[in-house]
């Protein structure tokens, strides 16, 4: 699957006349619960020629492969990339926290250092709690609920625990924050489900289980209330993002 996957990006690195700065594995295989039938998610970051950058016509900044039912491709151009890092987009910490690396090299090392600077803890605060409240009410309830999304209301939950305590991006994998930050009650539940769901299809349902969802609604409540209370992000500038995408144009200019 490696090589397939390299094929795949050097193949849109020639069609669509682009550098591929960056590219790792995203969802449940970086995160350490993948099913036997999980697709793999690779995410990418590119540059274009300068001159690209120059025409005032509206242009994409995505890049997408047609999906296979095995590899889902996308990536993000380097202009929209450096933007959403300004937003501190927590999608984009968590790329370059994956534990499976596709492409790397010299702009990551570059990288990572501002992308550090640049995270704010409120707003990715409100984007984990988001996707827990979201999937929480959307497939936990009922009879029989889908096995794969307790990971997806309790990694963001867990995500949240980790900012609050110590301020800093979380860690992409799930058993790593589970240990960090899950109430020690609840280890032997989860440790169950995780071996579930890396043994079940994507499409498994189990039954509730009810001191999980219990704790999962709790913790909901909580951490909102605690993220309420959180101050203000302080403003992240743009001195060091123009820099970076200058340098991978190679453009070299002072930004006042």
């Amino acid at each position: 699957m490696e090589q397939r996957i390299q094929e795949a990006l050097t193949g849109i690195e020639r069609r669509e006349n682009v550098r591929i700065l960056y590219a790792a594995e995203s969802g449940s295989r970086a995160w350490g619960f993948a099913s036997p039938d999980s697709d793999y998610d690779v995410r990418f970051v590119y540059v274009r020629p300068a001159p690209y950058y120059l025409k005032l016509e509206a242009r994409r900044d995505v890049l997408e492969l047609p999906m296979d039912g095995v590899l889902d491709v996308n990536g993000w151009d380097l202009d929209k990339t450096l933007r959403l890092l300004h937003a501190s987009n927590p999608t984009l910490f968590e790329w370059f926290s994956s534990p499976v690396v596709y492409r790397g090299g010299e702009f990551t090392e570059r990288f990572r250092p501002v992308m550090e600077r640049c995270f704010c803890s409120r707003k990715s605060l409100w984007h984990y709690l988001s996707m827990a409240k979201s999937n929480c009410g959307e497939y936990l309830k009922g009879e029989q609920v889908k096995l794969k999304k307790y990971f997806y209301v309790l990694r963001p939950l867990l995500a949240c625990r980790w900012i609050l305590e110590h301020g800093t991006p979380p860690p992409m994998a799930f058993r790593t924050l589970a240990q960090a930050e899950l109430p020690s009650e609840l280890h032997s539940i989860t440790e169950s489900l995780l071996k579930q769901k890396i043994y079940s299809p994507e499409t498994a349902y189990i039954p509730p289980i009810d001191a999980l969802n219990a704790w999962l609604e709790n913790e909901t409540v909580r951490i909102q209330a605690r993220i309420e209370a959180q101050p203000s992000d302080p403003p992240v500038g743009w001195e060091e993002l123009n820099a970076l995408f200058l340098s991978q144009l190679g453009i070299q200019a002072e930004i006042e």
